[in-house]
């Protein structure tokens, strides 16, 4: 077979490839159902650098989540109390469509944004059921390094 033979059977095969895919019926989607969750777990971490906020359902789930870097803060700045509560402040507009009204908060971490970020969540018209501190904390640690030769 020459090479122009194969070149024309390969432009045949495209067109008919082109024309079956047009033929073909759209997917249709079903619209997705809002659920209404009453009752969720505020996730903080609060680091030297950050605070992060994650709002879930009771399985765990996330709902929505946001973190001082998400909401324009720089810097330092992302880890105080003041910006834990902007964060708090966009989280609570985000979910006042599912319903979310009930709260316990899971703590984690030693930065400032940490008591900010509890108070922010009972102001914005969250009830805060309850407050745990879920911090790692290790019971040996690491295995320190050997000493120094001089």
């Amino acid at each position: 077979m020459s090479r122009k033979k194969r070149q024309l059977e390969k432009q045949a095969k495209r067109a008919q490839a082109k024309t079956t895919v047009v033929n073909k019926e759209k997917k249709v989607r079903k619209k997705k159902v809002k659920k209404l969750i009453k009752r969720g777990q505020a996730h903080i971490q609060a680091t030297y650098n950050n605070t992060i906020v994650s709002l879930s359902d009771l399985s765990g789930g996330v709902i929505a989540q946001s973190s001082a870097g998400a909401c324009g803060f720089k810097g330092p700045k992302k880890a105080t109390p003041y910006a834990a509560s902007i964060i708090v402040k966009t989280l609570a507009d985000k979910v006042k469509s599912i319903g979310l009204q009930e709260v316990d908060v899971f703590v984690k971490g030693v930065g400032s944004g940490r008591e900010g970020a509890v108070r922010a969540l009972h102001a914005n018209g969250l009830n805060v059921m309850s407050i745990k501190d879920v911090t790692p904390i290790p019971h040996n640690g690491c295995r320190p390094p050997k000493p120094r030769r001089v």
